[in-house]
Order: C-alpha cells, then structure tokens, then sequence
C-alpha cells in the first residue's frame, strides 16, 4: 500500500462529500501520475488555504465516471474511492501539528519542504509519514476537537487553466480582483512622512542583511539608488563593503532603469546572480511587477529571483504572484521567484556567521530555502 496526497479547497471539499464521496479527480496533466496509483493505496485528503488534513480514502481503482462533481472545474482524471475518514473542516488536523513528526517537516526550517509536498497533487508520500497521518485522521475522528477556520481561506477558488497566446502553452492559475492594500490607501503626505522618517525599519534591516550577506560572500553587491542613504546601526547601506558603484553594462536603459530600483542586487564580476525585492509593508504587487519587467526585457536572463516579506503575508505574496498577468508567460514568474519570509532569512543568515559558512557559500544555497508556489493543483 502507497500513500498518495489528494489537494481540495474548502469548495471541493464540500462538493466531493455532497456526490457522496466515491469519486475523487485530478487535472489531465497528472494522468501519468494517477495511473501509478493502484487499488488498496490511500490518498490523504489535504486542505489548501486553511492548510488542514480532512481525509483519508481508498482507492477502488480508475474510473471513467463522468458524472459533474465539481462546479469550478472538471478533474477529468478519475479514481474510485471508498471513505476511510472525512472530517468536517473544522475538525481538521492542522498541519503544525505534524511539525517533528514526519519527514516532509521535521522542523520549523522545513516550511518550505512541506510547502512543496502540497503544491500539486496526487504526490507520493513516505509509508511512515503516510502511516503517521492517517493515524492522526482516525484519532481527530474519535476525539474531535473543533478550531474556528478562516473563511477567506475556506472559500479559496480552484486554479483555471488559460491559455497563453505568446507561448500555446496550458497553465493553471487564480483569476481575482485585486485588493487594495492599506498602505495603497494612504494619503501621499502620509507615505512621505513614512519614507522619511528618522527611525529604521524592517524594510532597511533586511536590506542591511541581504547585502552583508553578499559582501560576506565574496559577491559584489548593489542597493537601490533611493536607498544608498538609509542606515541600519549607524551604518549606510551605500557604504557597504563590495558596494558597487555602477551596474553591468551589457544592459539597455530600459533594463537598467529597472534594475537600479530593485532593493537588493548580489553581482559576480559583470552577472547579476541575485536578486531581491524586500515588501515589509509596500505592496507586495509592485515588487512582483519590478521582478517581471525585468525578464520581459530581458528573457534569456538567468538570475535567482526573491520576494522577500513578513512570515504573516505569506498568502498575500502567493495570491499575487498567481495573478494571470505573472502566470501567462512563458516562465511564469510563480516558478522562478521564490518567497523568503523575513523570520527564515534573518535565522539563515544569524546561523551563517555563527558557523563562519558564508565565505564558502554559493548563491543557490537559498534555493532550498525559498518557498515556491508554482501552479498549485487546489483540488
């Protein structure tokens, strides 16, 4: 017997249990997947958005039912199903419960790694991890211990497919309305008076990290031209060891324009090897829009992409980075810009200098420690 991640929103979820919860699918694209699942496996049932396991069911075997369960969208790939246990939302297994206890988050560090286990289903899980989980369902059906949920978070919509004209090529993505931020509706005297104050912020510490960092590295470094003033203990960013003074210059004005007002450049002789918008209290959308127009200048351009913000606007960076117009590309940007919230990265970095590794590091060693969103399934 394998175990198997099976994704739902709050809306499938109640769907699939509404037609009696024998039929569970998938999206086309997971038909390879699907069909290495056999009869007797188990697919654990996962929330997205809410971020809790409802269920476990076994797999009776393919099925080419095509009655109409879902009313956002098809899941064409299908299996038979028998209910093992299905919890009400409410009665959920969060999944910080599970921190220590299996293998995909053995600790807090490994937010990421378990962020990658949920991205798209059917995913294969480890026996003793699976064993674990369906442990924890059948104990959380016999004592039910009901917790509020989010409703926001609770009626997630399922990803569309659509369609890109440039490329021909199928992804899946979230079709929103775009909220307006509370900073967004500041007055223009009120920003200023934010921009200009005396006092550091969270926005210059993390730069002051991420560019000490770099130097720290051995890389060259480059802040934001509007930055170079603000300091961070006493200490301008502008006069950073390694600072460069200028950019590279096989760049057009245009791309050059845009790169001198990224937060936080990390340079290899005449390569950009990093880059890093940091959206302490900003919106997120406009640092998301600077990383974008950066590849659509330049598309041939290989460079590591960061957004870097609050542990708490998490979701708020991953509904924005899912929006169509960073989707529909040919890379889309959800793939190759990766979240580094501001507790992991100060921790990475503190941990860094502690053990003297920096000297010895590559630029990809934040490649295992970003969180990347991708096209979620959201079954």
């Amino acid at each position: 017997m394998n175990y198997w991640i099976d994704l739902f929103t709050g809306t499938t979820w109640r769907e699939f249990r509404d037609a009696g919860a024998v039929l569970t699918g998938f999206n086309k694209r997971a038909t390879k997947t699907v069909s290495r699942i056999q009869a007797g496996d188990v697919l654990l049932c996962y929330l997205t958005g809410v971020k809790r396991w409802v269920g476990a069911l076994e797999v009776l075997g393919p099925s080419n039912d095509g009655a109409q369960v879902w009313s956002e969208a098809e899941f064409p790939v299908r299996l038979a199903v028998r209910p093992i246990v299905l919890l009400d939302p409410e009665i959920g297994l969060p999944m910080e419960q599970l921190e220590g206890k299996v293998e995909f988050y053995r600790n807090a560090l490994d937010r990421g790694k378990y962020q990658g286990i949920v991205r798209t289903s059917p995913r294969g899980l480890a026996v003793t991890d699976g064993d674990f989980i369906l442990s924890m369902l059948q104990a959380a059906e016999r004592s039910p211990v009901s917790r509020p949920v989010d409703a926001k978070q609770l009626a997630r919509k399922v990803l569309f497919s659509a369609e890109s004209k440039r490329s021909g090529k199928s992804v899946e993505t979230h079709v929103t309305v775009p909220e307006i931020d509370d900073e967004q509706s500041r007055s223009d005297n009120e920003q200023n008076e934010l921009l200009t104050s005396a006092q550091p912020s969270k926005h210059t510490e993390i730069q002051y990290e991420l560019l000490r960092l770099g130097s720290e590295m051995g890389l060259d470094i480059w802040v934001a031209r509007n930055d170079r003033s603000r300091c961070w203990q006493g200490t301008a960013l502008g006069s950073l060891p390694r600072m460069a003074s200028t950019l590279p210059t096989q760049f057009n004005n245009a791309t050059n324009r845009t790169i001198e007002l990224i937060d936080v450049l990390w340079l290899k002789g005449n390569a950009i090897v990093a880059a890093f918008e940091v959206e302490s209290t900003t919106s997120i959308y406009s640092g998301l829009l600077r990383m974008s127009d950066l590849i659509s200048l330049q598309p041939n351009l290989e460079i590591r992409l960061f957004l870097v913000a609050p542990d708490e606007r998490q979701d708020k960076v991953e509904t924005e980075i899912l929006r169509p117009t960073f989707q529909l590309r040919d890379r889309p940007l959800s793939e190759i810009c990766g979240f580094l919230p501001f507790s992991t990265l100060l921790e990475k970095a503190n941990g860094i200098r502690q053990l003297g590794l920096a000297s010895s590091l590559k630029p990809d060693f934040l490649d295992k420690t970003a969180i990347y969103f991708g096209t979620d399934n959201n079954e």
